[in-house]
């Protein structure tokens, strides 16, 4: 595997890896997603504010489940112990599903953006982003500023019904910061630390966009105040194997599923 560094010197905090997981293992992922006793039967609809919705599924805890797997496999939190120099717990996942058509924007925004407020005083966190479908600039793949993480947090306001990065910053930053479009194929995985902005376009296309995304926090920064995420929470790593071994995919008790009122990535209008 080779690691794309879009960070400066030293331990990188930005990588992607092609092809981390295989065919057969997409192809499990994915048929545990699109189970409609699993992780779905838990989705409920954003507003973009611009006539359009996303569907989003969010839970805390990873469970013992195929989505619960790969979130604590030893390829993934090893990546993201060694960008954070040490231990990390599972702090949420969430599958954003941008329907052909009707899929959503996503504006700028860090994600530490929304967990500062959350009481992480330290920006000591990570996503891992894995797309299910392939995703390219016709069905609005991830878009990033290369190396915005190094401005530090940016004040995030209310929006239409969203929370994004104060726009004249991100104005000001897009004129001298790389735009990317990351287009990525399915088995494809991008760690990208959680001062980076981001967004992405609504799906005007005929194929879906569903993504797999595994929020990671660092132990010494364990918030100083109980919210709708977890606390420190000792993560239990699995061999790489056990995923293809795993044929969980109903038991879901564990996982502590996120409520619509209960999500502060939007502000107005969940439905």
């Amino acid at each position: 595997m080779t690691g794309t560094d879009t960070s400066s010197s030293g331990v990188e905090k930005n990588m992607s890896f092609r092809q981390m997981l295989n065919m057969e293992e997409v192809k499990k992922v994915k048929a545990a997603l699109e189970n409609p006793k699993g992780v779905t039967q838990f989705t409920y609809t954003i507003n973009d504010g611009k006539n359009r919705t996303n569907k989003m599924t969010l839970w805390n805890h990873p469970g013992r489940d195929i989505t619960g797997i790969l979130a604590r496999t030893h390829r993934v939190v090893n990546t993201v112990e060694q960008v954070l120099d040490g231990e990390v717990y599972h702090y949420h996942t969430k599958l954003i599903m941008k329907e052909a058509r009707t899929g959503g924007t996503f504006l700028w925004h860090q994600d530490y953006g929304y967990w500062y407020r959350n009481g992480c005083l330290y920006p000591d966190m990570t996503s891992v982003f894995i797309p299910i479908d392939a995703t390219d600039r016709s069905n609005g793949c991830l878009q990033v500023l290369r190396g915005s993480h190094k401005m530090g947090r940016v004040e995030h306001l209310d929006i239409a019904d969203q929370l994004g990065a104060d726009p004249e910053r991100v104005e000001q930053a897009q004129k001298v910061l790389e735009h990317i479009y990351v287009e990525m194929k399915a088995g494809d995985i991008l760690f990208f630390h959680c001062n980076l902005l981001h967004t992405s376009d609504q799906n005007s296309s005929d194929n879906r966009r569903w993504v797999f995304i595994v929020a990671f926090n660092k132990r010494s920064n364990n918030p100083y105040k109980q919210h709708h995420h977890p606390q420190y929470t000792p993560l239990k790593k699995v061999e790489d194997s056990a995923l293809l071994q795993c044929e969980v995919v109903e038991d879901l008790d564990d996982k502590w599923f996120m409520k619509p009122e209960e999500d502060h990535s939007v502000t107005r209008k969940l439905r």
